[in-house]
C-alpha cells in the first residue's frame, strides 16, 4: 500500500538522515543496486564503513526475494569517495507500490549521490547472449503501466542511461554489448508471446526491475549506468521452462567474473567522474 501520510521526498530525506547518522558519512557519491549475480562486487570496491539492516531505515523493507540482500552498506572507495550499496531492492510485483520501488534511488539522491549503478539478472531475446553475458543497458521499454513520477512533472528520458558512463564501461571492457531492457511487472515469467512482442518492439532483455528506478533517477538528476546479467534465454527463446533456481545458479556461476568487471568500472568512474 502506498504511503500517503508523507511525501516520497520527505521520506527519502528522513532515510538519508538516518543513514548519515548510522554510518557517520554525511555525503555519499555513488549508489549501487546489486541484482541477481552482482552482489560480490561490494566486497571488491573498498572498505565497509557501516552495514545497516534495511528495516531500520525509514521506507525500506527486508528483501523479499531469494538472492537479494537486506542490508544498506556504506563503503569507502579506494579513491576516498563513498558508495551506498542498496541491498534491499523493492520490486514492483511485491505490491508495496511504485513509491517503494523508487525509494532507494530517492534516498540515494537525498544522501548526495550523483551517479547510480543499477544491475539486474534478466532473460535474453538475443541468441548470441546466453547465460553469463553482461550487457550495458542503453535504453528501456517500461511495460509496467506505471511511473514513479507523480503529478505534472515532465522528465526527459532521452539519456536515461548515461552515454558518458557507458563509454567508461567500454574503456574497461570494449567487448561489452549494449541492449534495450524491457521491464515487465512480474512476478510470473513472461509468456513466449509477450517475449516475442518485446523483441518486436526492440527489447533485447526482459526482466522485472530497473526501468522504474531509472525513471526516478532521471527525475532526481542522477546519472545512471545500467548493467544486466543474462541468466537465461527468455521464454520462447529458451529450450526449457524457466525457474528462479536456475536464475540464481547462473548468477552464482558468473558472479566472480562480473563482480570484478563492475568493481573495475566503479574504480574508473570514481577517479574520472566523481
Amino acid at each position: 500500500m502506498e504511503n500517503t501520510e508523507i511525501s516520497p521526498q520527505d521520506l527519502a530525506n528522513k532515510a538519508a538522515k538516518v543513514i548519515a547518522e548510522k554510518t557517520g558519512v554525511s555525503h555519499h557519491d555513488i549508489a549501487l543496486t546489486l541484482g541477481s549475480g552482482w552482489g560480490g562486487a561490494a566486497q571488491l570496491i573498498g572498505d565497509v564503513v557501516a552495514e545497516i539492516d534495511a528495516q531500520d531505515i525509514p521506507g525500506f523493507h527486508a528483501a523479499a526475494v531469494a538472492g537479494h540482500g537486506g542490508k544498506i552498506t556504506s563503503i569507502k572507495l579506494k579513491s576516498g569517495h563513498h558508495a551506498l550499496v542498496l541491498g534491499a531492492r523493492t520490486h514492483y510485483y511485491e505490491g508495496k507500490g511504485v513509491r517503494a520501488v523508487a525509494h532507494g534511488v530517492r534516498t540515494a539522491a537525498a544522501a548526495g549521490v550523483k551517479v547510480c549503478i543499477l544491475t539486474n539478472g534478466c532473460g535474453s531475446t538475443v541468441s548470441e547472449w546466453g547465460a553469463g553475458t553482461a550487457v550495458l543497458i542503453k535504453d528501456h521499454i517500461n511495460l509496467t503501466g506505471t511511473s514513479p513520477i507523480e503529478g505534472a512533472h515532465f522528465v526527459d528520458l532521452t539519456d536515461a542511461y548515461s552515454q558518458r558512463l557507458r563509454t567508461i564501461a567500454h574503456e574497461v571492457d570494449p567487448s561489452l554489448p549494449e541492449g534495450v531492457y524491457t521491464q515487465f511487472p512480474g512476478p510470473h515469467y513472461e509468456t513466449p508471446a509477450e517475449v516475442k512482442m518485446a523483441r518486436i518492439l526492440g527489447g533485447d532483455l526482459v526482466g522485472m526491475s530497473t526501468a522504474l528506478e531509472a525513471i526516478a533517477a532521471a527525475e532526481a538528476d542522477i546519472e545512471v549506468l545500467g548493467i544486466s546479467l543474462v541468466t537465461n534465454h527468455a521464454a520462447g527463446f529458451a529450450p526449457t521452462k524457466l525457474n528462479h533456481k536456475e536464475v540464481l545458479e547462473a548468477g552464482a556461476a558468473a558472479g566472480p567474473r562480473i563482480s570484478q568487471l563492475l568493481a573495475d568500472i566503479i574504480e574508473r568512474i570514481s577517479t574520472t567522474v566523481l
